[in-house]
């Protein structure tokens, strides 16, 4: 994909006599050939992808994603071409890649997630002292808009996908509806704010590592929680949004908590620790066979396994780390989480960037 028409990156040669028209018709050539997602990409020319290249020790060649129904593949080289398009930096590949391994790990993203009918996303989780040398924002709005590392490293997974592996919308890709941002989902957990360890840590990595973690997401939801009285409030009100039947599609819904500082400090000065938090709400989210049924989600009949009307479905199947991971991020300004949706089961597994 490389030999594009292009000019000198502006920013590495601030002298270079800028041309707009020139840069509309690459835009539209891009476009005109499906490479891009919707948005305008940057041309990856020869040179730029090898500024791309030097940022890293890995073979340009060496297999970094694969797609075992297609039987396609996507190298190093094609990574760093799609990272430029992306509107990623050279110091940004590195951590594309580190993403690409964990997504690699993942049992959905390997058996048809990038096709599903969810249209789910990546979540890169970062940790370490990376988010400051790349600017990856983890407090205010972390979720953007507004932050280029969080924003373009993302995008350069989704365009690996479109281009790399060939999945597009309505061809090979089959999402109902999608997911909002479906490419634009990356933060750096905000640990100078945090009261517990990083996820890296949990995940088995010394403190400042600087490591990727990454699973596919359904969706995300918002529980605006600033007039609580006590811990047990906030968690009764995360319990409510976890066990929502919308979520459920089986006996079980994989789900992870994004946690403001705020709420997570509420916990944290009870004497709760990260995994007192999931044990709290894995046992107590769920809901009957009776309420299932209700909304045409019964498990009977499913299987070969018959439930009493009253029998208690746990939304969460577990309460370890990667059952039920728990990010702190976002700022303190309103005690706001999000709850969100796993595709599949997380391996529970972090990179690191090399």
């Amino acid at each position: 994909m490389t030999g594009f028409v292009g000019t000198e990156s502006p920013v590495d040669a601030p002298t270079a006599q800028l041309d707009p028209e020139g840069a509309r018709d690459v835009t539209e050539h891009l476009h005109s050939q499906g490479w891009t997602d919707g948005l305008p990409a940057v041309a990856a020319t020869d040179d730029i992808v090898a500024r791309f290249l030097a940022e890293t020790d890995r073979d340009p060649d060496d297999i970094v994603g694969r797609h075992p129904q297609l039987e396609r593949e996507v190298t190093v080289r094609d990574v760093a071409v799609n990272a430029v398009m992306a509107g990623c930096l050279p110091e940004h590949l590195p951590l594309v890649l580190a993403a690409w391994d964990a997504l690699s790990s993942e049992r959905a993203a390997l058996g048809g997630g990038w096709q599903s009918t969810s249209g789910p996303g990546p979540l890169l989780i970062v940790n370490g002292s990376i988010r400051q040398r790349l600017g990856i924002a983890s407090a205010g709005g972390a979720l953007g808009p507004g932050f280029r590392a969080n924003l373009s490293v993302p995008r350069a997974i989704g365009l690996t996908v479109r281009n790399g592996f060939g999945i597009r919308p309505r061809e090979l890709e089959q999402a109902t509806l999608g997911v909002p941002g479906r490419w634009n989902l990356c933060i750096g957990e905000n640990e100078e704010e945090s009261p517990w360890e990083p996820l890296s840590v949990e995940l088995g990595h010394a403190p400042g590592d600087d490591v990727v973690s990454a699973t596919l997401v359904r969706g995300f939801e918002l529980v605006d929680n600033r007039s609580f009285t006590s811990p047990e409030d906030v968690l009764g009100d995360l319990v409510d949004t976890v066990q929502r039947s919308g979520a459920l599609i089986g006996p079980h819904s994989p789900t992870g908590l994004l946690l403001n500082p705020e709420h997570a400090r509420l916990f944290a000065s009870a004497g709760m620790s990260k995994q007192d938090v999931r044990e709290w709400i894995t046992t107590r989210a769920g809901k009957t066979e009776r309420e299932l049924a209700a909304v045409g989600k019964g498990l009977n009949g499913r299987g070969d396994r018959t439930f009493e009307p009253d029998h208690f479905h746990r939304t969460i199947a577990g309460s370890s780390v990667g059952q039920f991971p728990i990010v702190v991020a976002g700022s303190s300004n309103a005690a706001m989480s999000l709850v969100f949706r796993v595709l599949g089961a997380w391996s529970g597994l972090a990179f690191p960037v090399r």
